[in-house]
Order: C-alpha cells, then structure tokens, then sequence
C-alpha cells in the first residue's frame, strides 16, 4: 500500500524579505506587532517623492553576488537571492540541487532600473554596456539564482499579475506532483517598479495618492470605509514546495500541507474584478482539498484597499460561505507587492498556522461589511487548522490556494 507521505505535498521552507524585515522572523514580529514603514518613496527613478509606498529598510546586496562575480544583478534578483537563501538553509536543501526546480513569479519586474537606464543612454546608446542584452530580460533573476544555488532541475518566469505569487506556488505543487522535481523553490518577485508604472496605476483609480489620506502611515486601508485603492510595497518570498516524504528524507520539518489550488480565467482584458470568477477559484480549490467552506477557520484575502475591488472580494467570500472565518488585511502591514503579493501572503498564512496567532489589521476601524470576523488592532491567539488564501491579478486572473497545518 503506498504511503500517504508520498502524496501530500507540503512547504517545508519560507523566506522573506519585505519592508517590514529582512528575515522571516523580523517580517513575523513585525507582522503580529502591525508594525509597517509606509513614507514617501525615495528610489531614484520614483518621482521625487510623489508616492507613497513602503520601501526596503536597510537592505545589504547577499555577499554571494560578489563570490559569483555578478556584480549587475538587478535590485530583485538580489532579493531573491536573499530569500532563497533563507528557505534553502531552513529546508536544508544544499547547493548543487539537480532535483530542484524554480519558479519566478513576476514579470516586468525591474522597470525602474530599465527606465534609468533608459534616461542614462538615450542619446548615446552606443555605450550601453553589453551585460544590458541578458539584464533586461525577466529570465535574468532566473541564471543570477541558479548559477548561485546551482539549481538545475528547471527554472523559468510566470506571469499573472498581481496573481504571479500564488500561481508559482501552484505551479510548483504541479511540478512536484507531477514528478518533475523532487523539491520546488516557488518565489514571487519584488517588482521594481518606477514613477510611470506609479503614475498609472494611480491615474486608472487603482493606487492611492498621497493627497487622498492623511499620512502616508493612513494610506492603505483595505475593507476600511475610508479605503481608496493599493498602496504599493517592495517585498519579496520563497517557498519550498516537495512532498512530506522528501522533506522528512533530508530531517526538514513541514510546515503546512497544501491540499487544494485552483486558477480561473475572467475571459476580460481589464482592471476590474468578477465575482463570478472568485467563487468560482475558492470553489474549485475547496473540491480540490475536499474540504466544505464550512470547515475553513481563516482566511487571507487580496484585499488591497481598492474599493470595487474590496466590496467584490467580499460577496464572493458571503457567497461562498466564509464570513464565519477570522479574516485579517496583510496588505494593510506590507504594502501591495503585486508580483510579489500572494507568495508574500501565503508566507504569512503558514506562520499564523505554525504560530496559531493571526496578525493585526492596520487602519480597520470601521469594516465595510459587519457580517465577517475581522481581526484589527491586535494580534489574536486562535487556533486555527485550515486556511484559505486569494489572489486576484489584472486582466482576469483569480487563484485560490488551501492551506492546513502540518501535525505529525
């Protein structure tokens, strides 16, 4: 009889580098402490401090890239090495992995370093430097991470909006059920985005502007009555997907089981959200888990402050009969990563379901639907065994994902 170990796919590792940390821990701590860094943003390339946003503190280049001799890795391939590093050492996955696979979840991803490129070379192109012709190319973060990690199993980017996070993590468990690999590092990208991109989003309604609130601290409100659109944040997460089987071969711990994923297409090119194709992804990844919505305890939204797409997000939820599960607003803490926001979020998920705590929401004070069970100022001790997450990106893209605590 086969054993269930081989089956049940599980993540063994998480990596995480945001505004709020550095390390898994630090974002952790300051997750339950609601602490966040929203500012003006001061990146070169970012408009002179006309957004708000919430930038990384104090972040260090990894050493690996000058032992690598790649001194022109891009602000997000540096990041994801740093996060894979983190996930690898907690996985206890070595270097030289031939049965190990990555999955980049972003595209577009450092349009601020293209655009000061840009300005820097357009009247003398000539002299851009040659390195430029593999920099520009979202594959790029791929050979920066593989040639470090020696990752040989397979490595490529997919794209899903601010869906990228969560469909890599989909991807991987696929890969890994499918045998592909035997381990599956999934990461959502920090985008790097610059003043155009900003400017555009705010321009399409999506983005808050720094006149719409108080203080920049105020700006990101999702599921709050004053909400008004996203507040971008860089950050960055890896996860190590395998089966429970794999881990335990190398003495890794799992951390959680995943038991059901779904994406879903709107069949529409724009910005605006489907409540159809929102229930429709929790549904599907429900079946998936076999699991009844009534026997979810927590979940962890999209939730970006935007005000269609927040009153959507929660008549799916009615619908599909989650309003009796805790929900708290990890954007509200980090900021949208867009690319990065459902690998970032689901992170977050799996050490509320190790931790049995859920983190704060900041900026909930007065929740637009009353029928849910908020959490909002303070961090709650809950048990909590299983767990749904949701991204939503543009151009009609839902995912879902089920998560359940990992016991021995």
């Amino acid at each position: 009889m086969k054993n269930n170990s081989e089956d049940t796919i599980v993540i063994s590792a998480v990596g995480v580098v945001s505004s709020i940390g550095n390390t898994t821990e630090t974002f952790w701590q300051s997750l339950l402490a609601g602490k966040s860094n929203f500012a003006l943003l001061e990146r070169r390339g970012r408009g002179e401090q006309k957004f708000i946003g919430a930038e990384l503190q104090d972040f260090v280049p990894p050493p690996q890239l000058k032992q690598q001799r790649i001194r022109d890795a891009c602000l997000s391939a540096q990041v994801a090495v740093c996060v894979i590093e983190q996930a690898m050492q907690q996985a206890k996955l070595k270097n030289d992995c031939a049965q190990t696979g990555l999955i980049i979840g972003g595209t577009n991803i450092a349009q601020r370093e293209q655009r000061l490129m840009w300005q820097k070379y357009q009247e003398r192109p000539n002299f851009i430097r040659p390195s430029y012709a593999r920099n520009f190319l979202d594959t790029d973060i791929c050979g920066v991470c593989t040639q470090i990690f020696g990752i040989r199993g397979f490595a490529y980017t997919i794209g899903g909006a601010s869906s990228s996070g969560q469909l890599a993590v989909i991807q991987a468990v696929n890969a890994v059920k499918l045998k592909q690999v035997e381990t599956c590092i999934a990461v959502g990208a920090l985008i790097d985005l610059s003043e155009l991109e900003l400017q555009a989003f705010q321009s399409v309604g999506a983005m808050v502007s720094k006149e719409q609130c108080s203080s920049p601290q105020q700006g990101c409100c999702p599921f709050d009555q004053g909400h008004q659109g996203f507040v971008y944040g860089e950050n960055c997460a890896a996860l190590v997907i395998e089966t429970e089987q794999s881990a335990r071969k190398r003495g890794a711990t799992p951390l959680v089981k995943i038991t059901g994923t779904a994406i879903t297409m709107d069949a529409n090119r724009e910005t605006n959200p489907s409540l159809d194709g929102e229930i429709k992804a929790m549904q599907k990844a429900l079946v998936q888990a076999n699991w009844g919505a009534s026997t979810i305890d927590y979940v962890n939204p999209h939730g970006t402050g935007s005000i269609m797409g927040d009153e959507t997000e929660l008549k799916a939820l009615r619908e599909v009969g989650l309003t009796h599960a805790y929900i708290n607003t990890t954007k509200s803490i980090t900021g949208h990563g867009l690319t990065a926001a459902g690998a970032v979020e689901i992170a977050a998920t799996v050490l509320q379901l190790q931790h049995q705590q859920l983190h704060p929401s900041r900026n909930l004070q007065n929740p637009t639907a009353k029928d849910f069970h908020w959490v909002k100022d303070k961090p709650l001790l809950q048990e909590v065994r299983r767990a749904i997450s949701i991204s939503l990106g543009f151009g009609g893209i839902n995912t879902a994902v089920c998560l359940e605590r990992y016991t021995s």
